[in-house]
């Protein structure tokens, strides 16, 4: 591990510790995103993970910084999401944006003082992302209009700038798609009433409206042609990211379960000490193991021919793997997993969130079925015996 990895995990765990945890279930309460906190992340170097140094990045590798959101994780998977995908829209906007977008955004961003987000998903397609109904149109005078509507807008009315992922034809395909960034403050831009997510009311979700948007030629981040490639690498990353936060929130459920299980008594002895009690709890901090392993594989082959498939087995995995641990770790406390004070009923819910969000756990299914379509057509034919009456 490298001494800057070393010192920027070092500065997750404390964030995780001193920031989130004593103040998660009061930014649930008040409902509003902790500009606060994601002020403190960026001066601890957490908000511009990729970003090359010259713009006030950490230059990490994606390999390197993923790593970062298993230890915020620790503290709240959906913190943890968020600042993943402002870190993605900040290594996007500082690697593919334009000079005039750099100068104007690169240092606001790798500094949280200004937050990113990604707009992909629209209210009628989910996951279809290739069934989009945004379009931009490129005018004479050197501006974008922009008009459509997305969905499940994380940090919505929060986030400063927004990477939203249009089409600019009728063109049936995503040959014409490109990514453009859209200010908050840009008119036309609008939201929808906040989603109503509980155990994470704090992060704001909400559809975008974008009603006749003019923004500049240079907010062009990805051009048309772009945009689709583009997009899916940001989900890839994203899916190994949320994979990275699982196994925080799977160390915080079984840590929870351990503190209280050790101090339980109950017929003669301690809770831990019962065999049940160990068996399942061996069986979390396996599946916790086998995860870490599975992300961190994975996150090292993102942009490689591998990535796409070893970030969906990571995205299948994991998550599955954390609502298991989160479920287990309540079984583990009996009644007492019930109450709020203790965390584990805001972990399930978050460990389910993130079996959905950047494409559920059956999209990742579908990847890695067509990937053992293709394998299977490389493998010798083995024969199958014919049933009653078939000739073909």
């Amino acid at each position: 591990m490298s001494d800057k990895l070393d010192t920027i995990l070092q500065a997750a765990r404390d964030h995780a510790e001193q920031v989130i945890l004593p103040n998660v279930d009061a930014w649930n309460a008040a409902k509003k995103w902790p500009r606060d906190a994601s002020d403190k992340a960026g001066a601890a170097g957490l908000t511009g993970l990729y970003a090359p140094e010259e713009f006030g990045g950490q230059a990490l590798p994606l390999a390197e910084g993923i790593q970062v959101y298993e230890q915020l994780g620790r503290g709240d998977g959906a913190y943890a999401f968020a600042l993943s995908m402002h870190n993605i829209c900040t290594f996007a906007g500082c690697g593919y944006g334009t000079d005039a977008f750099k100068e104007k955004w690169a240092r606001d961003l790798t500094s949280g003082r200004k937050l990113a987000n990604f707009a992909l998903t629209e209210p009628q397609s989910g996951s279809d992302a290739t069934n989009m109904y945004s379009r931009a149109v490129l005018n004479g005078d050197g501006t974008w209009t922009i008009s459509g509507a997305k969905a499940w807008v994380s940090l919505a009315t929060e986030a400063d700038i927004y990477f939203t992922v249009v089409k600019t034809s009728d063109a049936p395909g995503h040959k014409d798609m490109a990514m453009i960034a859209i200010p908050a403050d840009a008119p036309g831009l609008s939201f929808g009433p906040l989603y109503d997510t509980p155990s994470y009311n704090f992060l704001p979700l909400a559809e975008m409206y974008m009603d006749k948007v003019v923004v500049d030629e240079t907010n062009i981040i990805l051009p048309i042609g772009q945009g689709l490639q583009g997009a899916l690498m940001a989900i890839d990353i994203a899916r190994v990211s949320i994979a990275s936060g699982c196994c925080g929130l799977m160390q915080s459920a079984l840590d929870t379960a351990l503190s209280y299980s050790k101090n339980r008594k109950m017929f003669g002895g301690r809770n831990l000490d019962l065999d049940g009690i160990q068996w399942m709890l061996g069986e979390v901090a396996t599946d916790l193991e086998a995860s870490k392993l599975l992300y961190r594989k994975a996150a090292e082959a993102l942009g490689t021919p591998e990535g796409p498939l070893m970030a969906a087995h990571a995205k299948r995995f994991v998550p599955d793997a954390a609502v298991k641990a989160a479920n287990t770790c309540t079984q583990v406390l009996g009644g007492a997993g019930l109450l709020q004070p203790y965390g584990l009923d805001r972990l399930s819910r978050l460990a389910q969130m993130l079996r959905i969000v950047d494409g559920t756990t059956e999209i990742s299914r579908m990847v890695i079925g067509r990937a053992l379509q293709k394998r299977a057509a490389t493998l010798p034919d083995l024969p199958v015996p014919k049933g009653f009456g078939e000739t073909g």
